[in-house]
């Protein structure tokens, strides 16, 4: 484990990546050790942070600003925590960061540690001279698990926490300034029929065929997103996507099953009724599927909850946050992504917010995670040149 000591000498954003690294901060774990680290590193530059915990007190994002305090700046947002490499066949210890050639190998590179590590290797420079526009940096947690754990500081925006003119999220995107993505709904559906013994299954209910019915017209509502596609031509794939992950039910072969839960997603375009897909689901859950549950169970049920959400980013064209991030990244264009990111909670809370930080996503959540070391130079000069406007002033 690093130590939690602050440098003594500036560090490059691949020595930083090292450390960031070491921490296992997977999203079921800790984050505070790597938290405490940054603060360290931090309050070694003489920048004070704040930690805005989680309720169990377990995990923290941290927001810090560098420059003048009573003034909004540009913020730098990055989440700490970490997909499982559990049965991942890796080829070298995740934890530990191991170059080979061009490459820079180990969970988090990629996704998004590169970005943040670059986030800190800025900080030297940024306290040499004063700043007229401050840089916020703002770390968090939970993100792999919906973008859950910025949410508490969002909401503490423009109250105790400064509210930033821009923010530009360092997920990876190959440093191309990405103003759009998908929203993402996450639901879990509860099918609840009544038990049989399977030589007489017209005595029962059986949850499982009927989670089947649902999950059927959840197939035909992709087909007909993907008719639909997407009159922007700006997403891969271009159209909302429908997913059903996970299924479990039942509790043997001879039992009619009581039970059965499934985790279902979509992932939609900026132009869809969001509330569109769900009642879909549920009307065809209510009126095609329970009343055959309800003929031998009367207190059958189908229940489908939100497990979460993550907002759409929405193209904003001319937003300061666009327009200096194709400066300092120098593009001359925007692009869309299908992953979902913390953007969108930012734009939803009235910031200009795009997204642009090292790697590929196509590296992400992979066994050999990598960042190619060539991304990292090229965040590190976007940032040398944020700074740079910092210190002139860019409202």
């Amino acid at each position: 484990m690093p130590a939690k000591t602050a440098p003594a000498a500036a560090m490059s954003s691949a020595e930083i990546l090292g450390h960031l690294v070491a921490f296992p901060t997977v999203s079921d774990r800790s984050n505070l050790a790597l938290i405490d680290w940054v603060a360290d590193y931090l309050a070694g530059y003489g920048i004070a942070s704040v930690k805005v915990p989680n309720e169990a007190g377990d995990k923290a994002s941290l927001f810090a600003t560098i420059g003048p305090a009573d003034t909004a700046g540009l913020a730098l947002s990055g989440h700490t925590d970490v997909v499982p490499v559990v049965d991942q066949p890796w080829t070298s210890d995740p934890f530990t960061l191991v170059e080979r050639g061009d490459r820079l190998y180990g969970r988090g590179t990629t996704d998004m540690k590169g970005f943040i590590a670059c986030a800190l290797a800025a900080v030297p420079k940024a306290v040499e001279k004063p700043l007229k526009t401050p840089i916020h940096l703002v770390f968090s947690y939970d993100e792999e698990i919906g973008c859950l754990g910025v949410l508490p500081t969002v909401e503490r925006l423009g109250f105790d926490l400064p509210k930033p003119l821009a923010v530009f999220v360092g997920e990876p995107t190959e440093m191309a300034v990405v103003d759009a993505h998908k929203s993402i709904f996450g639901f879990i559906t509860e099918v609840t029929g009544h038990e049989a013994h399977s030589s007489k299954p017209h005595l029962g209910a059986n949850a499982i065929l009927a989670a089947a019915e649902i999950i059927g017209e959840i197939d035909r509502i992709a087909a007909e997103m993907r008719e639909r596609g997407d009159p922007s031509g700006r997403f891969d794939p271009p159209y909302t996507t429908v997913h059903v992950g996970t299924i479990e039910g039942g509790t043997q072969l001879n039992i009619v099953p009581r039970h059965c839960r499934f985790h279902w997603e979509f992932r939609g375009l900026p132009n869809l009724d969001e509330s569109e897909i769900a009642a879909r689901v549920k009307r065809f859950s209510d009126e095609k599927v329970l009343p055959r549950l309800k003929a031998t169970c009367p207190e059958a049920r189908i229940e489908t909850v939100l497990d979460n959400h993550v907002p759409m980013l929405a193209p904003d064209p001319g937003s300061i946050a666009e327009r200096l991030a194709k400066r300092f990244a120098r593009a001359n264009h925007t692009d869309a992504v299908p992953f979902g990111t913390e953007a969108g909670h930012f734009q939803a809370a009235g910031v200009p917010t795009v997204v642009c930080g090292p790697g590929s996503i196509n590296q992400a959540h992979a066994p050999d995670e990598f960042v190619e070391k060539a991304e990292l130079a090229r965040c590190d000069a976007f940032l040398a040149r944020l700074v740079a406007a910092c210190r002139e002033g860019v409202a």
